[in-house]
C-alpha cells in the first residue's frame, strides 16, 4: 500500500492573510510531500508495507530496529501534517461550542484558560516540533508538546488539535516571529474537526 499526499481541504490561498499560498506551496507541496516519498521508500517491499500510517506510528516497536527511525520519523510527520491541515479552516477561529466548549471548560477552567496554556506551550517550545490538545485514556484533556516528529499516537493519547511549530510552518510569512504565527493560528482553528475527534 503506497502512502499518498492528501489534497489540502481548501484552496492554497484560502488561509490568507494568516498563512499564505506560498507557505502552503512549500509546506504541503514540498515538506509534507517529501515525508510521504521517504516513507514509501522506507517501507517498500517490507512486511510492514501494508500497515496504515497510524499503525506504523502506534506499533513502531514491531518495526526492525535498523529501519525504525526512518519509518517513525516519516510516518509520524505524514500523520502530523495531515492532521494539521484539518486543524485549520478558512471559516475557523472564534470559540468552540457545545461539547468542545464544555470539555475545555472542565479541563482548563475556561476557553481563555485553554488558549493561554496552548499558546504558552507553543511559544515556548524549544526547537522543532508540535503542540497538541490531546485526550488521555482516562478521557481528560491536556496540552502537550512533542519534539521533531513525535506524535501523541505513540504515547497512547488521542489528538484533537495541533499546531506545527517547525520554522518551515511560518518562516516565509512571519520570519522568526512565532508569536505572530500563533496569533494567526487562532483565526483558523477548525473547531468542527476538534469536535469530530472528541466524539
Amino acid at each position: 500500500m503506497a502512502h499518498t499526499l492528501p489534497d489540502l481541504p481548501y484552496a492554497a490561498d484560502a488561509l490568507a492573510p494568516h498563512i499564505s499560498a506560498e507557505t502552503l506551496e512549500f509546506h504541503h507541496g514540498k515538506h509534507h510531500a517529501g515525508y510521504v516519498t521517504k516513507l514509501n521508500a522506507a517501507v517498500e517491499g517490507k512486511p510492514y508495507s501494508s500497515m496504515t500510517v497510524e499503525e506504523l506510528v502506534e506499533r513502531i516497536d514491531e518495526i526492525p530496529e535498523s529501519a525504525r527511525t526512518a519509518v517513525f520519523n516519516n510516518a509520524a510527520q505524514h500523520f502530523n501534517h495531515s492532521f494539521y491541515w484539518k486543524s485549520l479552516s478558512p471559516s475557523g477561529g472564534g470559540e468552540p461550542q457545545e461539547a468542545v466548549a464544555e470539555a475545555l471548560n472542565e479541563a482548563f477552567g475556561s476557553f481563555s484558560g485553554f488558549q493561554e496554556a496552548f499558546t504558552k506551550e507553543a511559544a515556548g517550545h524549544f526547537g522543532s516540533g508540535w503542540v497538541w490538545l490531546v485526550q488521555n485514556k482516562d478521557g481528560a484533556l491536556t496540552v502537550v508538546g512533542t519534539h521533531d516528529a513525535d506524535c501523541p499516537l505513540a504515547h497512547g493519547q488521542k489528538p484533537l488539535l495541533t499546531v506545527d511549530v517547525w520554522e518551515h510552518a511560518y518562516y516565509i510569512d512571519y520570519r522568526n516571529n512565532r508569536a505572530g504565527y500563533l496569533d494567526g493560528f487562532w483565526n483558523l482553528v477548525n473547531w468542527d474537526f476538534v469536535a469530530e475527534n472528541l466524539g
